[in-house]
């Protein structure tokens, strides 16, 4: 039997796509993790509400918009129209994120300017998010409609998560420390550092969402669909009931939830880099990031380009409960590692210890593409199990749990962070009073101290104590360990029982293609 699939100018197209969208996803999420809090200084309890609110949203609006893009027929198929108009769109609205005014923390936070700021900052984060998800379902909902052939899907989606992985590396490493030094260049005489400092995230942050929308765009203008969309349509209700009936999709879908929090370590990333190894210097950060942020993206590829080969000899199941449980080993190493570096002049910047950092975040950067690029193909298989039992291909709404695991994730992890910022006071004036700090060339690693009330810097918002300024960095140390160490245990547990077997599926395989030809489901769009 022949089966179509994808010819190589559109599997490159496709992941030149890939590569596009998670530009302008990596710029946003150093938006809502560095942004907000380090740029516009908005107050951690108001951030954290606003974004959590915004999170859980849309996350429930996945499904919606998964049922609205498998409900879509068209000569170019259900998914491929949104791909060729919500790129433009989507780059337009990140934009307008980081046009926010300026938060001012010497007035009330009830004062009409700070309130406009909030719901500035809000609305249009919600209006991304709102435009991301309407291009990310059909982004990935496509890979299973691109190919018949399981092998091929395997590859493209393992190929998939590797070129996005390169798509975040190039924002998540390049995108600040170049913001900052714009902004470094841009200081002068009435102009501070502090506005300095935003133009330079507004200018690069221009130039990096055009490249995004562009390469975005590939996916839509050639991608085709080779598999046509199911007779039979349901309504919300009735694919919101769907998800949760499906068993094998059910329990991808709580296990994700579960491993929400290693969301933490991409939302506190440039705070850390920041205030703890590059003191906001452009060219130190961009240092920092490409050794540690390097590591991990490093260990993510070569992960997920093993994918393929490790799933002919391994079950999907195992590699999945194999990959939550390998990362606890990195992550409680790293809090380790920062208890022994309060010992050592330059703490993790001194070169033992910063490379056995850069090879901790490697070993959790492999887990981490392990467990995403497995998650993809186990949501995929349970599209064709739901088309196998009830005649119905749910590409859209299917592939919109892993945008609601992706949004979920951000939403409880800005949750857990906003609490633990709370708890130590590493928000609004004592941000801004940190980078008074840094503005005088002081670096916080070398002045924290446990227990010691000496103050550090005294600015027109007040004082900071170099215990206060050691909770600061102790904290998200924790966050981005201890936490995501214990959320992986749990959420290996629910795999333990997955209930689509490997014998299982190559039956339901075998039947969908059978029938798909019986039926004329096959397509050369």
């Amino acid at each position: 039997m022949q089966l179509k699939t994808y010819t190589p100018l559109e599997r490159n197209m496709y992941l030149t796509g890939l590569f596009g969208q998670n530009i302008i996803f990596n710029v946003a999420a150093a938006f809502t993790g560095y942004y907000m809090q380090s740029v516009l200084f908005i107050p951690m309890s108001i951030t954290g509400i606003l974004l959590v609110v915004a999170q859980v949203w849309d996350a429930f609006n996945d499904p919606i918009m998964g049922t609205v893009v498998d409900k879509t027929r068209t000569k170019w198929g259900k998914c491929r129209p949104w791909l060729l108009f919500v790129p433009v769109i989507n780059g337009i609205i990140a934009m307008l994120c980081f046009l926010t005014p300026v938060y001012n923390n010497a007035m009330d936070a009830n004062s009409m300017r700070n309130a406009m700021v909030v719901l500035w900052a809000g609305g249009f984060y919600l209006l991304w998010g709102m435009t991301y998800t309407a291009g990310d379902i059909p982004l990935w909902g496509i890979t299973a409609l691109m190919t018949e052939d399981e092998k091929h899907r395997q590859k493209l989606q393992a190929n998939a998560r590797l070129v996005a992985g390169i798509g975040g590396a190039v924002a998540m490493v390049g995108f600040q420390p170049v913001a900052l030094a714009v902004g470094e260049l841009l200081q002068g005489p009435g102009r501070t550092s502090e506005e300095a400092k935003r133009l330079g995230f507004i200018l690069v942050g221009a130039v990096v969402i055009a490249l995004g929308v562009v390469t975005f765009q590939m996916a839509g203008i050639f991608a085709r669909e080779k598999i046509a969309p199911s007779k039979k349509e349901n309504k919300v209700g009735e694919n919101f009931k769907m998800m949760w009936r499906n068993k094998p999709f059910r329990q991808v879908l709580i296990s994700g939830v579960l491993a929400a929090p290693r969301n933490l370590v991409m939302i506190i990333a440039f705070n850390l880099v920041t205030y703890y190894f590059s003191g906001g210097d452009g060219g130190k950060a961009l240092f920092y990031l490409a050794l540690i942020g390097g590591g991990t993206f490093a260990g993510m590829f070569v992960a997920t380009a093993l994918v393929p080969w490790l799933l002919r000899r391994y079950t999907k199941r195992n590699l999945y409960i194999t990959a939550n449980l390998i990362e606890v080993v990195p992550d409680l190493a790293m809090f380790g590692l920062f208890l022994l570096s309060l010992k050592v002049e330059g703490g993790l910047t001194a070169w033992p210890l910063l490379i056995a950092a850069m090879l901790l975040f490697a070993a959790k950067g492999v887990a981490m593409g392990l467990y995403s690029t497995v998650q993809t193909t186990m949501v995929a298989d349970a599209v064709d199990y739901e088309d196998y039992t009830n005649r119905v291909r749910p590409d859209g709404v299917f592939f919109s749990g892993q945008t609601f695991l992706a949004k979920i994730g951000n939403g409880l992890s800005q949750l857990i962070y906003a609490g633990l910022c709370g708890l130590v006071m590493f928000s609004g004036r004592n941000v801004q009073l940190l980078q008074g700090l840094l503005d005088t060339g002081t670096l916080p690693r070398e002045v924290m101290q446990f227990g010691s009330e000496a103050v550090v810097y005294t600015g027109a918002l007040g004082s900071l104590t170099a215990d206060r300024v050691f909770w600061f960095m102790a904290m998200m140390f924790f966050a981005i360990s201890v936490i995501p160490a214990v959320f992986s245990v749990l959420a290996a547990l629910p795999m333990f029982k997955y209930s689509l077997s490997p014998e299982k599926y190559e039956q339901v395989l075998t039947a969908l293609q059978e029938r798909r030809r019986a039926e004329g489901e096959v397509v050369d769009a």
